[in-house]
């Protein structure tokens, strides 16, 4: 917002004033808040301080003008209905200051409790209490820490370590046992902590503390966690968090109190049930920072059935007002239950295509919705191996499985060395006993997660979820000890750098690499598991969203395919052709000697006769594709890359050259092949002579493939097959180009083809930024376009893509250039303008032009939208990309409502 708002505008709402469909504005946290109080569920009260108040505070580095009166307004109303006031030194009002964006930032941003506390206070809070006094300092101890660490950027382990001098003088690992008078101390080794580090004492004003929370948690949303955890999520940097300020209720008032979270579904398997944790006599942040472990939530029957009872009835309401899984924080306040957020929960990928599922059986959403709400990066971690055990892999440990997945390892104690070793492209297990957001650089960068301490509502086990990250949690049996580097477990001592394997399903631990299996959905994928008769819920998910998004979905999706293995693969994986066939692919091996023949030919017989010997050789491996895409289009792409790079290496030839000559050996073969490497030796060859370039240069080259491809069409013909060759002429950057190899292959084709009825088309590929901007003319002499993504995206930006990626793009994602790479998914203002450019002029041209992408952009979900919003025919990816483009192709008309631009 700019820093000119009127002090009218609206900038703290009460929570009876949102609704769940202001989280633009009001941030996740605080619209649900308000939903839940208008839905009359036990909130505590409290008010939110919106986004824009939050940006306007980031753009102009002080709080937008109104907002400290509207703070002040909202406060006297919160004291007004609870009968106390902040802070009082009889009978204090405490709130707790917590963050809540739009989007679910698990541990990234800041959370103050217990503001209001000071030395008067503290007694009054006792009193409340009924005279606890060891809750009141407890709660105390807190709000230092917290504030401290927070508010002032006090060390937090340096809190930590004054805690533990506390149980150790007290002999107990347990912060239950710490009496009042050890807290009383604590907090006096907590204040002059604060002192050593601010060089002010800690603030005994009320207000003052709440004005400098608000602010603290304002800042964290440019905190470098919270900028990293966005970029991972691709949250958008311009949000804002919004504020909100909920009056305290509080957990750790003895054995009647507890805290915990529940979700209305496993976010593991999607199964229905009962689960959570819950922990008595404790604080939220007891819970999510797993430094005490908890007890599952069916407990709580137990220790207090009429909250648990009550908290399933509150369960059930949400997840049928909300219509998903959700994700419930709550608070026992010696036997009153308090509900302290809910969001539609982070859930596995599994989970996530299960529910959806069991959703639309239960009547609470349709197929078109269900489909809306996977997506193509859950499919493909549904893909990725799983164990395969027998009985030489034995456990030597059981954790909570917290995400799934199967992962191994070396082990690592730090995020600076998973970073470290992930960075040298080793796969590591990042070990500690609980994470916390300081942990997410080698969250990130790790295979897994391992931890000895939390459950499923751990920080370690929310966001290697939302990552999708395998995670374990709450291995208690393991004794992880960071600062030796090990950890101990059965007798036996893991080092760093010893490799491990964990099991986020089962929660299983191993010692050494154990081998992995496909999983149940690749093997659906591959047609070996029936989904109609199979016990497995998963599989039958997948199969009814895929066949859902499949009857939805405008996009073709084809398959990069050189081979006949592959092509066969991507078929059964749903491909509707090749999109892409690289013919370079098929002149590697034992052709190279032929190839060579063709380099050194100096003469015209000498070339012919190379080209003879390739010809029956491409029409092999052409018979071959055509033979497993009976009846699918297969676009064959001429040869690309410039020829040089099927020879060996100049500075290596040279120097076997100079040792041969120098041993008095016959070189004159060495030396003719080092004197063609050296007349085709290139500065830039990705820019020099290849592609269509390479055509036109060395004459009968493209001629013997194109009566490769046509000959082996008419033999498929002939063997009562249908093959549908598309002749892709690569690396046309003018019309004339095209204009050229065209009329010399429809004269072969014509020769070749006869009457056997095959149909040959020829088109070309958009990957120079000139031929997108000419689009218009080229489409003259094509039949189509396929757009080669990864070379226009290369020349569009400049780049050289063997280079940049390792050199500077790291640099780029850090400071916010790129949110992600442009390789990785497609830049749609710039080489995305070039397509659409293209893609428009094209059909204006001619009107029937067929329009695919073959590069990598073409398996990205993101860029599978995009190309769908283009009014493209097909996309065209790897094998093992197909069902996530087929996915995320059917998402794409879904969530533009069926629109198609063409």
């Amino acid at each position: 917002m700019a820093a000119q708002e009127t002090v009218d505008h609206k900038y703290v709402y009460d929570f009876s004033e949102g609704n769940k469909d202001l989280k633009d504005l009001l941030g996740g946290k605080g619209a649900n808040l308000a939903e839940m109080t208008n839905l009359g569920l036990p909130v505590p009260p409290g008010f939110t301080i919106t986004t824009e108040a939050c940006q306007a505070y980031l753009t102009t580095g002080r709080e937008p003008d109104g907002l400290a009166g509207q703070i002040e307004k909202h406060l006297e109303s919160l004291e007004s209905a609870m009968g106390k006031r902040l802070g009082d030194p009889q009978d204090p009002l405490l709130v707790s200051v917590r963050s809540g964006a739009k989007f679910s930032m698990p541990g990234m941003m800041e959370t103050v409790l217990n503001v209001g506390l000071n030395d008067q206070s503290v007694v009054g809070l006792s009193a409340q209490a009924g005279g606890n006094d060891r809750f009141a300092w407890d709660s105390y101890r807190r709000l230092i820490q917290m504030f401290g660490k927070t508010v002032c950027e006090v060390p937090g382990e340096e809190f930590e370590h004054a805690l533990d001098e506390a149980k150790n003088a007290k002999g107990t690992s347990n912060d239950l046992d710490l009496d009042a008078d050890d807290l009383r101390r604590l907090v006096d080794a907590y204040k002059k902590i604060f002192v050593k580090h601010t060089g002010r004492e800690f603030p005994q004003q009320p207000r003052e503390q709440l004005d400098l929370a608000i602010r603290a948690v304002f800042e964290s949303w440019n905190a470098e966690r919270a900028v990293l955890y966005r970029r991972q999520e691709r949250i958008p940097a311009d949000l804002g968090t919004a504020v909100n300020v909920v009056s305290m209720v509080f957990g750790n008032l003895g054995p009647d109190s507890g805290t915990g979270v529940a979700f209305t579904r496993d976010p593991g398997s999607g199964a229905q049930g009962i689960y959570g944790d819950y922990l008595a006599n404790a604080q939220g942040e007891d819970v999510v920072a797993g430094i005490r472990n908890t007890v599952p939530l069916q407990e709580l029957e137990q220790l207090d059935k009429s909250s648990y009872d009550e908290l399933l009835g509150i369960m059930a309401r949400l997840e049928e007002h909300y219509k998903d899984l959700c994700d419930i924080e709550f608070t026992i306040e010696r036997g009153k239950l308090w509900m302290l957020q809910t969001r539609v929960g982070k859930r596995t990928a599994a989970a996530a295509f299960v529910i959806a599922g069991q959703l639309v059986d239960e009547g609470l959403i349709d197929l078109d919705e269900a489909l809306h709400r996977v997506n193509g990066a859950q499919l493909a971690q549904l893909m990725f191996p799983r164990f395969q055990l027998d009985h030489e892999f034995q456990p030597v440990a059981k954790g909570i499985g917290a995400s799934p997945g199967a992962a191994s390892g070396t082990v690592v104690f730090t995020s600076a060395r998973a970073v470290e070793l992930a960075a040298e492209g080793r796969s590591v297990i990042l070990v500690r006993r609980e994470t916390n957001p300081d942990d997410l650089n080698g969250m990130i960068a790790a295979k897994g997660i391992l931890t000895s301490r939390g459950g499923k509502t751990s920080h370690a086990a929310v966001v290697a979820r939302g990552m999708g990250k395998t995670c374990v949690s709450g291995a208690d049996e393991i004794d992880v000890n960071v600062p030796a580097k090990r950890f101990t477990v059965a007798g036996q001592t893991v080092n760093e750098g010893d490799v491990v394997s964990i099991d986020g399903t089962t929660g299983k631990v191993y010692l050494g690499e154990v081998p992995v299996m496909p999983s149940e959905v690749v093997q659906y994928f591959e047609g070996s598991l029936d989904p109609e008769h199979i016990d497995n819920a998963l599989v039958r998910a997948v199969h009814r969203i895929m066949t859902h998004a499949d009857g939805k979905r405008r996009l073709a999706v084809r398959t990069n395919a050189d081979t006949g293995a592959d092509a066969a693969r991507a078929r059964r994986f749903g491909a509707e052709g090749i999109g892409l066939c690289r013919t370079e692919h098929m002149f590697l091996g034992d052709r190279r000697e032929l190839v060579e023949r063709l380099i050194l030919a100096r003469a015209p017989g000498e070339r012919e006769a190379a080209l003879e010997a390739l010809l029956p050789l491409q029409r092999a491996d052409f018979e071959e594709i055509f033979r497993e895409m009976d009846g699918l289009p297969v676009t064959v792409r001429l040869i690309d890359p410039p020829l040089h790079e099927f020879l060996p290496p100049l500075e290596q030839l040279a120097v076997n050259v100079a040792v041969a000559q120098e041993r008095g050996e016959d070189v004159a073969k060495e030396e003719a092949l080092l004197a063609a490497v050296r007349r085709m030796h290139e500065e830039n060859p990705m820019l020099g002579l290849r592609g269509v370039r390479l055509g036109l240069v060395i004459p009968g080259l493209f001629a013997m493939q194109v009566r490769a491809i046509a000959e082996a069409a008419v033999t498929c013909a002939r063997q009562g097959r249908v093959a549908k060759p598309e002749i892709m002429v690569p690396l046309v950057g003018a019309v004339q180009e095209l204009e050229t190899v065209r009329a010399e292959a429809e004269k072969i084709i014509a020769e070749v083809v006869g009457d056997s009825g095959v149909e040959v088309l020829i088109g070309t590929m958009i990957e120079v930024p000139r031929a997108a901007l000419t689009a218009g003319q080229i489409a003259e002499a094509a039949e189509f376009f396929s757009f080669g993504t990864n070379d226009l995206t290369q020349m569009g930006w400049g780049f050289s893509r063997d280079d940049v990626e390792g050199a500077f793009f790291w640099r780029y994602l850090e400071l916010g250039i790129f949110g992600i790479s442009p390789f990785e998914s497609i830049d749609r203002d710039g080489v995305g303008r070039l397509v659409r450019i293209a893609a428009e002029e094209g059909r204006a041209a001619r009107p029937g032009l067929k329009l695919g992408v073959c590069g990598e952009h073409g398996g990205d979900p993101d860029s599978v939208h995009f190309f769908h919003e283009v009014g493209l025919d097909y996309v065209s990816c790897s094998p093992f990309r197909v069902p996530v483009a087929r996915l995320e192709a059917g998402r794409a008309v879904v969530e533009t409502g069926g629109s198609d631009s063409r």
